[in-house]
């Protein structure tokens, strides 16, 4: 876990590079998170909505930002975090969690760093982004 105390606006946590998502990898999160929807699990199904293949849950790529916070801070130091879903993760994909220190406010006497923060595959798409707010 990398100190927090040093944090200034413009601070980037070291980047959390991933192998490819594999379908092993697929079907061992929809046991963990029970999310066993069929477009991320079965190609016949992702084919007939139209897809070449199937994808990998949002929620994967959620718990990947959730990996890169608590890399770099303890999870009882995060005060808030939330994403938003801007594309499909397809399978064999190499995402990239980053996070960039945008803000650092005293809130109630508490020291904060407000995050930015996205999962990017390596041809640029950018598949999730959100915030997240620490206590340094």
């Amino acid at each position: 876990m990398t100190t927090l105390d040093g944090a200034r606006i413009g601070t980037e946590l070291p980047p959390l590079r991933l192998r490819p998502i594999s379908r092993t990898t697929l079907a061992l999160f929809a046991g963990a998170s029970g999310d066993h929807n069929p477009m991320h699990i079965d190609i016949d199904v992702a084919r007939s909505a139209g897809l070449d293949d199937v994808f990998a849950h949002g929620m994967l790529s959620m718990a990947y930002l959730g990996r890169l916070l608590t890399d770099w801070a303890a999870p009882e130091a995060i005060r808030s975090y939330g994403v938003r879903f801007a594309a499909i993760t397809p399978v064999h994909a190499e995402p990239t969690a980053t996070g960039t220190v945008v803000a650092i406010d005293d809130v109630d006497g508490e020291r904060r760093a407000t995050l930015e923060l996205a999962v990017t595959l390596a041809d640029g798409t950018v598949t999730l982004t959100g915030t997240a707010v620490v206590a340094l």
